[in-house]
């Protein structure tokens, strides 16, 4: 059992203890409040934690979990867990505090649910060799800021202003970059040193520079080839130091790093998800705001850590590739963090969990669950979606939106608009919308959206704050284009998916004070499945519900087809009759069994229902007679096996045993009439099957054997 503690500090907000009491509580009894739970009332709580026998105990409270943490700590006896749910900003603050009480006792039954089951973990080590890229007087005054915690190296990119200090503190390289790749704890830099003056050996004495007539040399103490006219003068000044070579040949080199500092006007790496351990500061730390804090985080970053491995990979269910031919490709073209490869060769895709982030985008995406997000896992995900929609509509509430939302900025834009409703500033999150944080906003897709609408979901609303990369965005438009198609021919009337882009508390207030008014059909009852580990098994469930209460099939009884956009997971197959051969290349290449052949006959069936639409039998069909139809069959015949195409068989001229299809025969005849291995004899074989062309060619009388040679 749940102990569940509530305290409104200095009561601001209208909470009815009896609504969530009568929620909540087994014996339906007024759910106590609080109002100074942690100064004055602080007993109540230790008496919670410490004689709740173990069970959990669930704080209305974030604002002083802190506090309530380190009490806990100096409490003797105290066992129990504690759990805290923020009830104020999302909605005690609110224009609807007073019609919010099924929303909070959502929000506290879903707190209220055990932790996610634990996941892998992804390790990095860092001995703290830092690389900073850019200007020489940048590099340095940076490099000052850190050298008493870390070992820093500079690769100079031109003197900058100032140029290099009179005095050598640190390692310095300079030359063109090759390539720099890797993460926190295993960066590789590669770089060409084509300067006739070598960095290690200078002992910036400047002799060099005295003597250049041309001034070809900086206080970075390379020599700008546009300039130089190779008359030597400088080489006779470094004759001790011996730094200068103008004979010297481009070398290649190649070092190692844990963290790299970028200082460049352009980023080395350019992604929109840097790997962890790069961090670009364009113009120098000085330069820019966020300098200090860059100083303290590479500071941080110097011993072993760990994150948690975002992704489950099935290659079995993978339809990225088949025979080096690429079918689905939507997880590598998604990921902002270059974390997925292709590897056609091995049929499969590489995700390289040290560079992953852990958007779940490529999740989103995958049509198959071959790719399944594991922060937390979708069961975890799809039973608090449940608990949340369950407790809202049995505690009275009506018409329920799931505002989906980061933990990071999704969560602090949400906080924010609470405190200015709190002011009178704002309306705030409407009664009937109940935030749910995500690791990431991109994390979710059909088969958990579709699943909270046959849970009694109206609207299912993402939001996006501008810190996510594009593709992110753009792909989570598409999906619930697709979700929102399906219901749409399904005939429930509304717009159930939406994206929500707001940077500001004031545009989310607009945003979702806009959705007051706006009206959705859901199914009469909501279902009662459970969200699945495979995603096409909870897609399967999702649809089986929405299917058997949709309006538009109530007197329709052979419904049609609901036409999909491109891109959709779900859909049939054309096969043009008149090209295909009945090879069945097609039928080896579909990863999800959609396309079956008959052992028993010359045929290609297909079932509906298994197919993902990858065109991995399209791209392998050697006549191009395969074309996709994205679509939604709502009829039993989806999940039965349906006949695209049949032959009749050839028969062997030798003994009469069916094999391949007439038009495939005859088609290889055609083909290979011309070709001068394939002449007489040797054309009639191409007739029979494989027993007896073996025997034909060993007792023709008029051919060589290769035992006679």
């Amino acid at each position: 059992m749940t102990t569940t503690l509530i305290c409104d500090c200095n009561k601001t907000m209208p909470l009815a203890p009896k609504t969530l009491g009568a929620a909540l509580l087994p014996d339906k009894k007024e759910l106590p409040l609080h109002t100074t739970l942690c100064r004055r009332e602080a007993p109540a709580f230790q008496r919670a934690i410490t004689g709740s026998g173990g069970d959990e105990v669930v704080v209305a409270c974030t604002q002083e979990q802190r506090l309530f943490t380190e009490l806990a700590g100096q409490t003797p006896g105290a066992t129990s867990p504690i759990r805290f749910v923020n009830i104020r900003e999302t909605g005690g603050w609110s224009r609807d505090a007073r019609t919010a009480m099924p929303k909070i006792a959502a929000l506290l039954a879903a707190a209220s649910l055990p932790d996610p089951e634990p996941v892998p973990t992804v390790s990095y080590r860092s001995q703290g060799r830092l690389l900073v890229i850019g200007p020489l007087d940048q590099a340095e005054h940076a490099a000052a800021l850190l050298a008493d915690s870390l070992q820093v190296s500079i690769f100079s990119t031109g003197p900058g202003e100032r140029g290099g200090a009179q005095a050598r503190r640190f390692p310095v390289v300079a030359g063109r970059i090759e390539s720099l790749a890797g993460w926190l704890g295993a960066f590789q830099l590669g770089w060409t040193q084509d300067n006739p003056i070598d960095l290690d050996l200078c002992t910036r004495c400047n002799a060099c520079m005295a003597a250049c007539p041309e001034q070809a040399i900086g206080f970075d103490y390379q020599i700008d080839a546009a300039r130089c006219t190779s008359h030597g003068d400088c080489v006779k000044a470094c004759g001790v130091a011996g730094a200068i070579d103008l004979q010297r040949e481009p070398q290649v080199h190649s070092a190692e790093f844990d963290l790299v500092l970028d200082l460049g006007a352009e980023p080395q790496i350019d992604w929109h998800a840097p790997p962890q351990g790069y961090f670009h500061v364009a113009g120098g730390l000085a330069a820019q705001a966020q300098g200090l804090q860059t100083v303290l985080r590479l500071r941080e970053l110097v011993g072993e850590f760990e994150k948690p491995k975002f992704f489950d990979y099935k290659q079995k269910l993978c339809a990225h590739s088949r025979n080096e031919q690429v079918g689905c490709n939507a997880c590598v073209e998604v990921c902002s963090a270059h974390a997925i490869r292709s590897d056609k060769e091995h049929q499969r895709i590489v995700v390289n969990p040290n560079l992953c982030v852990g958007c779940g985008a490529c999740t989103t995406v995958c049509p198959t669950g071959a790719l399944a997000y594991s922060y937390p896992r979708a069961p975890e995900q799809g039973r608090k979606l449940r608990t949340l929609l369950s407790a809202y509509l049995q505690a009275g509430g009506r018409e329920p939106v799931l505002l989906l939302h980061s933990e990071e900025g999704g969560r602090t834009l949400i906080e924010q608009l609470g405190r200015q409703a709190q002011l009178g500033k704002a309306q705030g999150v409407p009664a009937h919308v109940i935030p749910v944080s995500l690791f990431h906003s991109a994390s979710t897709g059909i088969d958990l959206w579709l699943s909270a609408v046959a849970y009694g979901a109206t609207q299912v609303a993402v939001l996006f704050t501008g810190e996510e990369a594009p593709q992110y965005r753009a792909a989570t438009a598409k999906q619930m284009e697709i979700a929102q198609a399906l219901l749409r021919g399904l005939g429930y009337a509304g717009t159930h998916f939406l994206a929500v882009d707001a940077a500001t508390p004031a545009a989310l207030d607009a945003a979702l004070t806009e959705l007051r008014g706006t009206r959705q059909q859901v199914p009469a009852s909501a279902a009662r499945h459970a969200v699945a580990a495979e995603k096409r098994s909870t897609l399967e469930l999702a649809l089986d519900h929405l299917v058997e209460s949709a309006p538009a099939l109530k007197d329709q009884t052979a419904p049609a087809a609901i036409a999909l956009p491109a891109g959709a997971p779900l859909g049939a197959i054309e096969v043009d009759k008149d090209k295909c051969t009945l090879c069945l290349a097609c039928v080896s290449a579909c990863p999800a069994s959609a396309l079956q052949d008959n052992a028993n006959a010359p045929q290609l069936r297909f079932i509906e229902k298994n197919c993902v639409q990858c065109g991995l039998c399209a791209t392998t069909c050697p006549e191009n007679a395969i074309s996709l139809v994205p679509r939604f069959l709502p009829a039993p015949e989806r999940a039965q096996p349906v006949l695209l195409n049949e032959a009749k068989p050839w028969s062997c001229i030798r003994c009469g045993k069916p094999f391949g299809t007439h038009k495939a025969i005859e088609a290889m005849l055609g083909k290979l009439a011309g070709h001068a291995m394939f002449q007489g004899e040797a054309l009639e074989r191409l007739k029979m099957c494989s027993d007896c062309r073996v025997i034909d060619i060993y007792t023709a009388s008029n051919e060589v054997k290769i035992d006679q040679l």
